[in-house]
């Protein structure tokens, strides 16, 4: 099929790419003429991992991007919106969903064709069938379910993992105003071979993205609530509580051979410094937002963003009953980036620690294997040292905080062993054996 998609962020991009990997004609739209030269010369704006190379097979093949939105809309049969959705506090921004809306409906006056609006971007159950909808039928003079087709089909990637879960879905959910819409997706979608689809509602689509988004930052809220728990306590190690808690075999089920299988979901019940991100946060608070103006309150996920925005301060009670002093401490922050396998660093929980330490005037060297441009753009380059390996990173530091469960930090345990000026190991993640490490504190210990 011919595919325009609305955005070349990160959902764009990598759905883009992925369905013409699966042998769909797509044409991404940006408004941005260096992010669309870079793309089309095989050079991803966005760090994810294996998206480069399919780029670089697929561009000037079956994927191309450009700016001129009309073309795209006019010669293809599906739209597809992908652009940003970010909370100002007190609701989702639908500005560039309004005004990709406007500029598709425009377009469509002028085409005889039946064509598909589908909506990408993450909106609040609602916005396709009371915002988008209209705007289109009212520019473009005709009617959904006639002349065109609405629908939501909400992404379901994983910043690290999402060429992957966009290639191997564990399900994709298809939201229609009609049969016609639906089937048209299903069409779109039938080289995703057996995996489970779900033909819905515009409004139950966008509801289930958030309400599967709203129970994994729960489950993370949860787990940091009993680790702190377990932190008060003391004689308690909120690893061992929640080993004994995954092997509920409502959990992690036991097979009849005997063998035992642990579910992803697991690695969300585990204490850590909390949850980051462009979705998480953005999308509880939205649904939080979107509850009140319904009348209805949200208290168990007022909570879970609650317990998330004061997590990373467990990180600096931990500095706090070590050293009675921060100020001049040398300090190694590795992990920058909100989770490993992305350079994205928003709403990373790094983010109020290095705030907090750099006016306290410790002084911090920083690494990440992925986040540091980002970083230096957020930071500025004046009151934190970048360094260029995990080595140089610890090297003659009092504290070593790990924020960011990159793979590379595995090798820690090497780095410090013979050390005479053995450095305090925060343990931000509990990734690391605390049993390697003479000098060990965590969250949950």
């Amino acid at each position: 099929m011919k595919i325009s998609i609305l955005g070349t962020g990160y959902v764009g991009l990598v759905s883009g790419v992925c369905l013409a990997e699966k042998g769909h004609q797509v044409i991404c739209v940006d408004i941005d003429p260096e992010k669309v030269n870079k793309t089309n010369q095989g050079i991803p704006v966005i760090y994810e991992k294996g998206l480069e190379e399919l780029l670089v097979r697929n561009v000037a093949k079956r994927f191309l991007a450009t700016t001129d939105l009309r073309k795209a809309v006019l010669e293809t049969e599906i739209s597809i919106i992908a652009v940003g959705t970010p909370f100002d506090g007190d609701e989702i921004d639908l500005s560039h969903i309004r005004e990709v809306s406007l500029q598709i409906g425009n377009v469509l006056r002028e085409k005889k064709d039946y064509h598909v609006v589908v909506v990408k971007s993450t909106v609040v159950p609602g916005t396709t069938e009371e915002v988008v909808q209209p705007i289109i039928e009212q520019t473009s003079g005709k009617k959904a379910g006639k002349d065109i087709g609405i629908g939501m089909n909400p992404e379901f990637l994983r910043e690290g993992e999402a060429v992957n879960d966009f290639l191997y879905p564990d399900r994709i959910v298809l939201g229609g105003i009609d049969e016609k819409t639906l089937d048209c997706l299903q069409s779109l979608y039938s080289v995703f071979e057996g995996v489970d689809v779900i033909r819905t509602k515009l409004k139950t689509a966008e509801m289930i993205k958030y309400t599967a988004n709203s129970l994994l930052a729960t489950m993370i809220s949860f787990s940091n609530e009993i680790g702190n728990l377990c932190s008060s306590l003391g004689g308690i190690d909120v690893v061992d509580v929640m080993k004994g808690v995954h092997l509920d075999k409502r959990l992690c089920p036991i097979m009849s051979d005997g063998l035992r299988i642990t579910p992803g979901f697991t690695s969300y019940l585990e204490a850590g410094c909390g949850f980051g991100g462009s979705c998480f946060p953005k999308d509880v608070k939205a649904l939080i937002a979107h509850g009140k103006k319904k009348g209805q309150p949200m208290s168990l996920l007022e909570s879970v963003i609650r317990v998330n925005d004061e997590q990373p301060l467990q990180i600096l009670n931990i500095l706090r009953d070590s050293f009675t002093e921060l100020k001049g401490l040398r300090i190694a922050i590795l992990g920058l980036a909100f989770k490993p396998g992305t350079d994205d660093i928003r709403e990373s929980p790094t983010i109020p620690i290095l705030k907090e330490l750099i006016q306290t005037g410790a002084s911090i060297q920083a690494y990440d294997p992925a986040a540091m441009q980002e970083a230096k753009k957020f930071f500025g380059e004046h009151k934190i040292t970048y360094c260029a390996s995990l080595s140089q990173a610890v090297d003659g530091v009092d504290v070593i905080i790990l924020m960011t469960r990159w793979e590379e930090f595995n090798n820690l345990p090497n780095l410090l062993v013979n050390r005479k000026d053995t450095p305090l190991l925060v343990d931000g993640r509990r990734m690391l054996n605390k049993l390697q490490f003479t000098r060990y504190a965590g969250i949950g210990i």
